[in-house]
């Protein structure tokens, strides 16, 4: 099962690290009252949506479980993105995850039902990084109502982008159907990059699949990855950071006409640097800037910085 959607975003003036630097614009149709019965959308915490676009949509968001160091996964999941960093750089904690079982998919779906929705589609991040998926379609039996789950094949923003497309055609009033197949649509326009701030989390989290001896030949080299047909791959190698976000910034103007950008951090103190750079290089193009949550965080690490595009 899958699906997908779209929205535009507006360009705003510099803001902190971690704040949404861009609003969304014309996300979906709106509507009057709250929700309205039809397609409920629902995706975990992997996405790394701002909290007020998720409130904002009535998307449902599942969490995965994150534990940080000696900090327990209740209070580790209860902290924003922003409290994670500053937690993470404190303790020198590397975070643990867990896919969230099959119940807690189940309660969601199950809750939309009791809302009135007729069906949900739901989101998840790539089921060759997670168990997500598989915690999903197993939860999906438990709703009452019919599920369609959708592998996204991608995280951070990259599965954002295919949640707001899936939450653009529900909101049009689309049956189950139609906003499953938009979702999986929309997959295939979306790219993720990033430039790491260093290897540990990546290492020791085990996502770095056939990127293995990429990573084991590095020395101070800077390296790129990509997500890429659902796993963690090496891009290419920089000698520097500041060429590493240049290397960024290039793909982006590379990539052709683009839809939606969005830059996903963890509290990367060259930040600003670089969204500097990407609004001289992409004049017009709308910019959303958010952090990187402890899911995607735990094995990207601190410093890191995620490009992520959506063609038109």
């Amino acid at each position: 099962m899958g699906s997908s959607t779209s929205a535009a975003l507006v360009r705003q003036g510099p803001s902190p690290p971690g704040r949404l630097r861009a609003r969304p614009r014309n996300v979906v149709a709106r509507t009057q009252g709250g929700l309205v019965p039809g397609v409920r959308i629902v995706t975990d915490s992997a996405a790394d949506l701002p909290a007020d676009l998720v409130d904002e949509l009535g998307i449902v968001v599942v969490p995965l479980e994150v534990r940080l160091g000696d900090t327990d996964a209740v209070t580790t999941s209860a902290l924003s993105p922003a409290e994670f960093w500053e937690l993470t750089a404190s303790t020198g904690a590397i975070a643990q995850t867990a896919a969230p079982a099959p119940g807690a998919f189940g309660e969601a779906f199950a809750g939309a039902a009791r809302d009135g929705a007729s069906a949900v589609v739901c989101v998840t991040l790539s089921a060759k990084l997670s168990a997500t998926y598989q915690a999903a379609v197993a939860g999906a039996q438990l709703a009452g109502i019919p599920v369609a789950v959708v592998d996204s094949t991608t995280v951070t923003m990259g599965e954002g982008f295919v949640v707001l497309d899936a939450a653009a055609a529900a909101a049009g009033g689309d049956d189950l159907e139609t906003v499953r197949a938009a979702a999986q649509t929309s997959i295939a326009t979306v790219r993720v990059l990033g430039a790491l701030g260093g290897l540990d989390a990546l290492r020791r989290g085990g996502r770095i699949g056939g990127a293995q001896a990429f990573f084991g030949s590095l020395l101070a080299v800077k390296p790129i990855v990509e997500v890429r047909d659902g796993v963690v791959v090496g891009e290419s190698r920089q000698r520097t950071r500041a060429r590493s976000l240049r290397y960024l910034v290039d793909k982006a103007v590379s990539a052709g006409p683009l839809r939606r950008v969005a830059v996903a951090h963890g509290a990367a103190a060259d930040l600003d640097e670089f969204v500097a750079m990407l609004d001289a290089a992409l004049p017009g193009v709308d910019v959303l800037v958010t952090y990187i949550g402890p899911v995607i965080g735990a094995h990207a690490g601190p410093g890191t910085i995620g490009l992520c595009l959506q063609r038109s």
